[in-house]
């Protein structure tokens, strides 16, 4: 039997605002930019080119001139295939950034891209707002509690598998029926670890454990997430579907990606996951415009 699911929310109520700690994001007036920052080696796309401070800090200034509203800092990569970091080496490759953010206080937010508590909580010592757990608070035990001490926000993300496999002949009978499930299972998990709900964010996880197939159901389908009544973050910045469907390698998927930003926005999303947030951005000033039939500004 298909479970009920609960009605759609009134498009017409207020939307109350995202609450990371000390700052309030407005939700449903505008669609929110989350700029990607990886000081990694190996991420899909741009594996290396912010792995020295000096450029990670470049590349921070960057994405904040572009008027991101947050900017999303990895220490490990979470690419198909990727090998795990340790706990010491993802703190020494994100704590240059986290030290000039903590000097700086920008108005945007600080996400940190990590399942790891250890590497939360030193990241939520130097001011981060929000944890972007890939594994929904499943891959380390004490993360729930210490997001939950922090007032922190979290990312609860769907993934099937871990990196390393997950795009192995990933398989679903119902995707969206079983997203929708673990949302519900992970949005009580967190509220019963003290997180709040207003403080919690969805990403069904584009390019996790699915295939060109299942990322296109997914983001057909986005607005059905949008009954569990908690903002949508969608990250299809040069992912590997584009590519497939434009057979473009993943440096050339700018067109793709702003193709692929404007119908998740009019799907549903809430927050947009890009790389290139000076372009984007006026994909996303645009949709917004035509979206809501007025123009709020900037």
């Amino acid at each position: 039997m298909t479970p009920v699911r609960p009605p759609l929310p009134n498009p017409t109520a207020e939307i109350p605002p995202l609450f990371l700690r000390d700052k309030r994001l407005p939700l449903g007036k505008r669609t929110l930019l989350v700029g990607i920052l990886n000081v990694t080696p190996d991420s899909f796309s741009d594996g290396g080119r912010y792995l020295n401070p000096s450029d990670a800090l470049l590349r921070l200034e960057t994405l904040l001139e572009a008027g991101v509203d947050l900017v999303d800092v990895g220490g490990e990569s979470s690419r198909p295939g990727a090998e795990p970091v340790s706990v010491e080496e993802e703190i020494r490759r994100i704590l240059p950034v986290l030290e000039a953010w903590k000097k700086r206080k920008p108005e945007a937010v600080l996400s940190i891209d990590t399942w790891k508590a250890e590497v939360a909580q030193v990241a939520l010592e130097h001011g981060a707002g929000l944890i972007n757990d890939i594994t929904a608070l499943q891959g380390d035990p004490r993360m729930p509690e210490v997001v939950s001490a922090s007032g922190a926000g979290v990312v609860l993300m769907h993934m099937q598998g871990k990196p390393r496999t997950m795009q192995k002949e990933p398989f679903y009978h119902h995707i969206i029926e079983e997203i929708l499930a673990f949302f519900e299972e992970r949005i009580e998990t967190a509220q019963r670890a003290g997180i709040r709900r207003e403080s919690i964010i969805l990403d069904p996880g584009i390019g996790f454990g699915k295939t060109l197939a299942h990322n296109l159901e997914i983001l057909h389908h986005l607005g059905t997430f949008k009954r569990l009544g908690r903002p949508l973050l969608v990250g299809p910045s040069r992912k590997s579907f584009i590519g497939e469907l434009l057979n473009r390698p993943a440096e050339d998927r700018l067109f793709g990606t702003a193709g692929a930003v404007a119908a998740a926005i009019l799907k549903g999303a809430d927050l947009v996951r890009i790389h290139d947030a000076a372009e984007i951005k006026q994909v996303v000033r645009i949709v917004d415009a035509i979206r809501l039939g007025t123009a709020e500004g900037p």
